[in-house]
């Protein structure tokens, strides 16, 4: 049903009437120092695919690739952050297959199950519909910052809790609403993946930079230059794509092609469903940011002005605010 002649965040497999395997894989070198914590990341985002198909997740394969000099503490711990996280997701790790080599690799072959009727994908964005993001922006900057001991162990703690938390409940919510377009916020960037969107629906995006969430100091950690390599080929290859306003300064620019790690899911939601879409996010904690608008141009324009919309949900420090 989705596989190379219309790539998208996870293959998808016809099995019977009514349901459908996703199948996706994803693995990385650590990002941050806790090996427990990398565990953790990796296996979240990981199963993130499967979550932007809108699907319910059943097992998972370990992919590891160990120094063979690693203390088998380390990698035990590891392990068990990437099980517990799987455990949490209501899944199971059920194999998997580990090489030595010298840098530490980590992640999973995630498996699950959508309802055909349920799916989303990149190519069912609508003119009309509300962009909505469900995670704030800036960890490959934070993470990069840390891995240069610049960060502050506010900004740890911070950038791993988002890292590390599941995108089932904001995907649990789209099912809830039958949201048909969605996409997960990794190592394209929101501005890249966003343009995986407009290329596959055939529609405009239009970003409001004021609405958009970001974790703290994100933007200091920008102006210092601890962006990872990947936000600049980001850049390179997107930006001919992107029209920027010219209020919208460098900085920021950039940071909207920063490559992310286990981010949230970008939604496109129906606007006339955006005031209950809300207020049951809301009622279940699950924050979601409305960035912007999907209409009928052909191009992706980030604005610098605030979103109009009400009802959103805000980050502020280190607290999500209910407005």
């Amino acid at each position: 049903m989705v596989g190379l002649d219309a790539p998208d965040d996870a293959a998808v497999w016809d099995i019977n009437d009514r349901q459908a395997l996703v199948v996706t894989t994803d693995f990385f070198t650590p990002i941050v120092d806790d090996a427990y914590d990398y565990g953790c990341i990796a296996a979240a985002n990981a199963l993130s695919d499967l979550y932007a198909m809108g699907a319910k997740p059943l097992f998972a394969l370990n992919i590891a690739a160990m120094p063979n000099d690693l203390p088998i503490s380390i990698i035990e711990d590891i392990i068990r952050g990437g099980a517990e996280k799987v455990r949490e997701a209501g899944a199971v790790i059920a194999g998997g297959h580990t090489i030595q080599d010298r840098e530490p690799k980590y992640g999973l072959v995630a498996i699950g199950l959508v309802d055909k009727d349920k799916m989303m994908t990149k190519a069912s964005a609508r003119s009309g519909d509300l962009i909505v993001l469900t995670k704030p922006l800036g960890t490959g900057v934070t993470t990069t910052a840390i891995r240069a001991g610049k960060s502050s162990q506010k900004d740890i703690v911070d950038v791993v809790k988002w890292m590390a938390s599941l995108n089932n409940r904001a995907s649990d919510l789209a099912r809830e609403f039958d949201i048909r377009a969605a996409t997960d916020v990794t190592g394209f960037g929101i501005l890249g993946h966003a343009s995986e969107i407009a290329e596959a629906s055939s529609v405009g995006l239009s970003f409001n930079l004021k609405s958009i969430p970001f974790l703290r100091n994100a933007y200091a950690y920008a102006q210092a230059g601890h962006f990872p390599g990947g936000s600049a080929n980001n850049m390179k290859y997107y930006r001919a794509k992107i029209q920027f306003e010219d209020a919208v300064d460098r900085i920021s620019r950039m940071l909207l092609f920063d490559a992310q790690t286990s981010g949230g899911l970008l939604l496109m939601v129906p606007r006339n469903m955006w005031d209950d879409f809300s207020a049951r996010a809301s009622s279940l904690s699950i924050p979601v940011w409305p960035i912007g608008d999907v209409d009928d141009g052909e191009q992706i324009r980030v604005l610098e002005k605030a979103h109009a919309s009400k009802g959103s949900i805000e980050f502020h420090n280190d607290e999500i605010k209910f407005l």
